[in-house]
């Protein structure tokens, strides 16, 4: 059994029934469990700013999935939820992003392994360590929680979760 760390994001549309969705895709795959969800954080957007906020989770699962097949779930629900890429960094109905899986170091054409920016973005790094407070990148050993990007005060909690189960009522 695999254990992988997600972010999921979204900023078009109903953006929190989006993040559900996108939780309950996952857990409906036979191959993955949805172990823990963290709560709903709200923040500006990165890279290309003329959007609308963003709402951000992070989700920790457990699946015999591999991790190109992960990958390509994780696309398969984009796809299904209507995601389009038009602008790099650009608004979207979902976003699905694998951050750690195990503690392994992958890098292929299309997937790198821990995602390689996630270091630098509270929005990523502030629902990660509520649901894995303890949690070191795997290359470098560094604890995410020592990372200068947690201190970051955009990241706003928008609705407190207390784990999947209720996530997913």
């Amino acid at each position: 059994m695999n254990t992988a760390y997600l972010s999921i994001g979204s900023n078009i549309g109903d953006r929190y029934e989006h993040l559900k969705e996108a939780v309950r895709a996952l857990h409906s795959n036979e191959k993955i469990e949805v172990a823990d969800v963290s709560s709903i954080y709200e923040t500006s957007p990165v890279g290309y700013i003329d959007q609308a906020d963003f709402l951000n989770l992070a989700v920790c699962v457990n699946t015999e999935l591999k991790v190109q097949e992960l990958l390509k779930v994780c696309q398969q629900i984009e796809n299904g939820l209507g995601r389009v890429r038009e602008i790099r960094w650009g608004p979207r109905t979902v976003d699905l992003d694998i951050l750690l899986y195990n503690n392994d170091n992958i890098e292929t054409e299309n997937l790198v392994v821990p995602h390689p920016r996630m270091h630098e973005r509270a929005f990523v790094l502030v629902p990660l360590l509520e649901i894995a407070p303890g949690i070191s990148h795997p290359a470098t050993g560094v604890p995410f929680s020592e990372e200068p990007a947690v201190n970051d005060s955009g990241v706003r909690c928008w609705k407190k979760i207390t784990g999947a189960e209720s996530f997913l009522k």
